[in-house]
């Protein structure tokens, strides 16, 4: 999910999200609609963006990388280690998110989508990789344990560079035919798929690594904070943006079905927000957790890394596909109603956390 700014503002008594994050589903809304209306009214400019090479082209390519990179140099790594002060919590965790959580949006996918099966392996590549920027958001907003979600974004994006390539085959060419879903021709390899988490995630993944460290040792770690992340941050608000209007540019022809594709889409991915927050809170409640690490956990189990799943939407199934409008259509829903689950959680916060 897009970070544009540090996201909460600390307004004394309240935090509250900045104007861009406030309005960022507006943002979205908006620019699928200019690249709707530049495709319908300009069709001379889908010509030209389908010269490039591939699935897509070199300035697209660039402009996915760059999503990626600011949300990774925000991981703080070194705060992975406090996870282990409970093994058990920890457990807990990574199986709601890295088992559960895939799980649920793959039966959601073919509950609601098994007609519209481009949308439907949309939608279970956007449930395979838990979110590792908004989250520091949700989490601020609701008074979460703000190391502990450090420690939750670090080990979710080593896990994502490594496994979600394998993770992405396993649910598209060994479950689907499993629970009876068979002919879609997907023919995607496990090669191609790591082929495009190495590009989209591993280069900026390296990148923000490097960058983050090399900056901390010349400038130090509070000169990172206050002056380098707040300004490569917009990067990947911008990014998003400018990679929605050339998707939507190819679907200028078809503005009338647009809507009912979106609310197709938004329906289970609503529901996989609501349920997955709910579980997680009450299981990791169940388990001893107390409301900060409780919140952490529970924000980072209901939102996804939005990014990852455009990127490789894009790169393995192409610009045009309905694999990769699916992965548009989060953001659209998760800004709004993970805004309503902080209430949510303040609200359950009074009820079951009297302390």
């Amino acid at each position: 999910m897009p970070e544009h700014t540090e996201g909460a503002v600390n307004t004394g008594k309240s935090k509250r999200l900045s104007f861009v994050d406030r309005f960022l589903t507006l943002w979205i809304f908006s620019a699928m609609v200019l690249g709707v209306g530049l495709g319908y009214f300009f069709p001379g400019i889908s010509v030209y963006l389908q010269s490039g090479s591939g699935t897509t082209n070199w300035p697209l390519a660039i402009g996915l990388i760059l999503m990626m990179y600011p949300p990774l140099v925000k991981v703080r790594f070194e705060k992975i280690p406090l996870l282990f002060k409970n093994l058990k919590l920890l457990f807990i965790t990574l199986f709601i998110t890295w088992i559960v959580g895939p799980f649920i949006m793959f039966l959601l996918a073919l509950l609601f989508l098994k007609g519209s099966p481009d949308y439907m392996t949309g939608l279970i590549i956007i449930g395979l990789a838990p979110c590792i920027a908004m989250v520091i958001v949700w989490n601020e907003l609701a008074g979460g344990n703000r190391e502990y979600v450090a420690g939750l974004v670090g080990i979710n994006a080593l896990l994502q560079v490594f496994f979600f390539s394998v993770y992405a085959y396993f649910y598209l060419e060994i479950m689907l035919p499993l629970f009876g879903v068979h002919g879609l021709s997907l023919d995607v390899s496990i090669s191609q798929i790591a082929g495009t988490v190495g590009i989209y995630l591993g280069i900026p993944f390296v990148a923000a690594v490097l960058s983050r460290y090399l900056i901390i040792y010349a400038k130090g770690e509070d000169w990172l904070n206050r002056k380098f992340i707040p300004a490569v941050s917009p990067i990947t608000l911008l990014a998003l943006l400018f990679t929605i209007v050339v998707m939507f540019v190819f679907k200028g022809e078809l503005i009338v079905q647009l809507p009912l594709d979106v609310l197709k889409v938004a329906l289970p991915l609503l529901i996989f927000f609501v349920i997955l927050f709910f579980l997680t809170f009450f299981i990791s409640k169940a388990a001893g957790a107390g409301y900060a690490e409780n919140a952490a956990i529970s924000f980072t189990a209901s939102g996804n890394n939005f990014e990852l799943a455009i990127a490789v939407a894009i790169g393995v199934f192409g610009i045009q596909s309905g694999q990769a409008f699916a992965g548009v259509i989060g953001p659209l829903v998760e800004v709004p109603v993970l805004i309503l689950l902080v209430r949510v959680s303040q609200w359950l916060k009074r009820r079951y956390y009297t302390d």
